[in-house]
């Protein structure tokens, strides 16, 4: 797996090896969004792989989607995100956050008081959503961004990252998929609009777009990935055509020199998302397909990737990248903790040479 474990520069950053840890939630901020010791310990305890994309954190309160989820709005959580950032340092590695405006999925339970949620368009989301304080509640109704709203977003998107800058980050990754803010503006089921952020993909896909560039502008391209997954339906969401629309933003997103897309691989087999993305927005890509160290080299080079991501092998392997360099075998994770409060099943697993 040598190319595996070679340097790799994707714009501003300076990855050690190709191994990529994907963003996971995992609920373990206090219920203010402040980020604790026991998250400095989890990800610094990572911090060999070549990048960390640190787990979906809102950018204002407006858009947190879950209970015990991490911000990057007040001057706590950008200190809290600093112990964080200085221990993945320590151990030599790179660390990016991913901002995750959760837009219609939401509940007044879980935001503070007198927040609401918000959306394209008014279209309430099926399912529930887990609150610490009510059980299982349906996703709010939203409220319609008006246009100059939908603008204050996009600053908000942009003082995010200079925040996370502030706080240590390496750079920032806009979450655009799963079916949270900049996926809502871009699929057709749930963006209704008649001004220029609906219609046709191009107008659709402009929020993401507008985003990034803000972001962009506020830290530097080459310190800006993009999380895309076409076909994804997940937060009922879904497009008339996902393909032509994610490559109509891919185009756009190409024009402002990013440092990578992170492309994750389609649910449909005939949608081949990394060629797609190969086509429309070129070569700096960070492929996301489940994969695995015995088939980790093969696919790095048969997908045509210049990294690879991995999210569950990391969960019960704080010590991936050694363990797949000396071919050991993959510790399992306990699906039971994955977002339970505490250490158990976070920074509770060891690495090989301890275990």
């Amino acid at each position: 797996m040598s190319k595996l474990f070679e340097p790799l520069e994707l714009g501003e950053l300076r990855l050690a090896n190709r191994v990529v840890m994907a963003p996971m939630t995992r609920n373990r901020a206090g219920a203010d969004g402040v980020p604790g010791a026991l998250m400095a310990e989890y990800y610094g305890q990572r911090g060999d792989a070549g990048l960390i994309v640190a787990e979906g954190t809102w950018p204002s309160a407006v858009g947190q989607a879950y209970c015990r989820q991490p911000g990057i709005a007040t001057a706590a959580q950008m200190a809290g995100w600093k112990r964080v950032t200085d221990a993945v340092h320590a151990r030599g590695g790179l660390i990016v956050l991913q901002l995750m405006h959760g837009g219609r999925i939401g509940s007044r339970h879980i935001k503070p008081e007198g927040v609401e949620s918000v959306a394209p368009s008014a279209l309430q989301a099926a399912g529930e959503v887990v609150t610490d304080s009510a059980g299982l509640q349906p996703y709010d109704m939203p409220r319609a961004l008006t246009t100059e709203q939908v603008r204050a977003v996009v600053q908000e998107h942009a003082q995010a990252a200079r925040n996370a800058r502030e706080a240590g980050f390496d750079g920032v990754e806009l979450h655009g998929t799963s079916g949270y803010l900049p996926m809502q503006f871009l699929s057709s089921s749930t963006n209704q609009r008649s001004d220029e952020y609906g219609g046709p993909a191009v107008n659709r896909a402009r929020f993401a777009f507008e985003c990034l560039r803000g972001m962009a502008a506020a830290i530097g391209a080459g310190r800006v990935g993009l999380r895309l997954n076409p076909g994804n339906t997940y937060n009922d969401t879904s497009d008339e055509d996902s393909a032509a629309t994610h490559a109509e933003l891919m185009r756009q997103a190409a024009t402002l020199d990013l440092a990578y897309l992170h492309v994750m691989r389609a649910p449909l087999p005939e949608l081949d998302a990394f060629a797609l993305a190969r086509t429309h927005f070129g070569e700096r890509l960070i492929l996301n397909d489940g994969f695995d160290p015995a088939n980790a080299e093969a696919a790095l080079l048969a997908y045509g990737g210049a990294a690879l991501s991995f999210a569950r092998h990391f969960i019960g392997n704080p010590d991936l990248v050694s363990r797949m360099r000396a071919g050991q075998a993959l510790a399992r994770f306990d699906r039971k903790t994955l977002y339970t409060p505490g250490a158990a099943g976070y920074t509770s697993y060891e690495s090989y040479r301890a275990a």
